[in-house]
C-alpha cells in the first residue's frame, strides 16, 4: 500500500491560526520595572531591589549590597533569596535541625543552639525554609546577572594560543 492510498479520502476541516513568533525583550528595560510586578511580594520597594541586585552581581557582599541599597542586611538577603539568588546560611545538618523546629519537635532555643546560628542567621533559615523564590523573578533579573557575550571574565587570565605552544 503506497502513502497516496493511505491519504486517500483525508480532508482538512480547520484552519491553523497563524500566532507569529511569540517575544519577551525587554532589553534596555530598567530592572525596577521589571519587577514592578513581584512590588507586592518583594520586601522592599522594586527600586531598592534593581539597586540591592545590581550591587549584589558586581560582587558586593550581601551587607555591603543592603547599605548601597539603604535597606536593612536581612531584608536584603530576603529580597535576593526571592529573586532567585542561593541565599541560605544553613548546612545539611542545621537544615535538618530547622525542619525539626519548623515541625514543632525542638524548642527554638535548642534549635538555634544545635544548629550554631547566630539569631539573625537563624531568623533568615527559617524564612529560607518556609518561603519560595518569587516565580518569574529569576527571568527579571537574568539580563543584569549576565555576562554579555562579547565580554569574556577570564580574558586577562589567559595569554592566547601562543601560550600552549
Amino acid at each position: 500500500m503506497a502513502l497516496s492510498e493511505i491519504a486517500a479520502g483525508i480532508e482538512v476541516t480547520a484552519e491553523q491560526r497563524e500566532r507569529g513568533v511569540a517575544t519577551a525583550d525587554e532589553t534596555g528595560t530598567p530592572l525596577a520595572d521589571r519587577l514592578e510586578p513581584f512590588d507586592e511580594r518583594l520586601p522592599c520597594s522594586p527600586d531598592a531591589a534593581a539597586t540591592l541586585f545590581e550591587a549584589y552581581v558586581e560582587g558586593a557582599s550581601v551587607g555591603r549590597a543592603a547599605a548601597v541599597a539603604s535597606v536593612p542586611e536581612t531584608t536584603a538577603a530576603k529580597t535576593l533569596f526571592l529573586l532567585g539568588e542561593p541565599i541560605d546560611p544553613l548546612t545539611p545538618t542545621a537544615a535538618r535541625v530547622v525542619d525539626d523546629f519548623l515541625a514543632g519537635e525542638l524548642p527554638r532555643t535548642e534549635a538555634r543552639t544545635l544548629s550554631g546560628l547566630g539569631e539573625t542567621e537563624f531568623a533568615l533559615a527559617v524564612y529560607v525554609r518556609t518561603h519560595d523564590p518569587i516565580d518569574g523573578a529569576e527571568t527579571a533579573v537574568a539580563e543584569t546577572a549576565s555576562v554579555p557575550d562579547d565580554e569574556d571574565p577570564l580574558a586577562d587570565a589567559r595569554d592566547g594560543l601562543d601560550g600552549l605552544i
